[in-house]
């Protein structure tokens, strides 16, 4: 029965393993930008810098932001430069929800802090290899946006 066990966990331990390994796979990129006592100044700009490789296969590109309750909106504006590898931008405005109309946060939280992924776009070819920047700045009316942990940035491979 011992040698059936240590079978079993031996087939066991590196099929997890590849499992594990087969969903972070398709993570291409995913990095965050703390802020200063948790508040987000206008004049900051987080950068994230994405070395591209893949030009064959679509991606799915999101924001993951982070809050406290001390947030005193229930939505959230965002300006987005995307600059590719040879220089031209693109800049996007958005607008996201973070709570419904009665005050209830969207997203999964714990305690104070509430964490929201937010779409940007989907389907997304790179047209060419190379470094890949995007610069995000809040369009809300307080130049310092207080109750903001973080934003970050996330690529993911979408797999066929």
């Amino acid at each position: 029965m011992i040698k059936r066990i240590n079978r079993n966990l031996i087939l066991f331990l590196p099929a997890s393993f590849l499992i594990l390994l087969s969903c972070s796979n398709n993570v291409v990129y995913t990095d965050s930008v703390e802020m200063t006592d948790n508040t987000w100044p206008l004049m900051n700009l987080p950068e994230f810098r994405v070395t591209i490789t893949d030009t064959l296969n679509s991606n799915n590109l999101f924001f993951i932001l982070r809050t406290g309750s001390d947030y005193p909106f229930r939505n959230i504006f965002l300006f987005v430069t995307a600059t590719s590898p040879e220089g031209r931008n693109i800049t996007d405005t958005l607008q996201y929800y973070l709570a419904d109309d009665k005050g209830k946060w969207y997203g999964k939280g714990f305690g104070d802090i509430h964490e929201l992924n937010l779409p940007y776009k989907t389907n997304v070819f790179f047209p060419s290899k190379g470094k890949y920047v995007f610069k995000i700045q809040h369009g809300m009316r307080n130049e310092d946006l207080m109750g903001v942990y973080d934003i970050g940035f996330r690529i993911e491979r979408i797999r066929k």
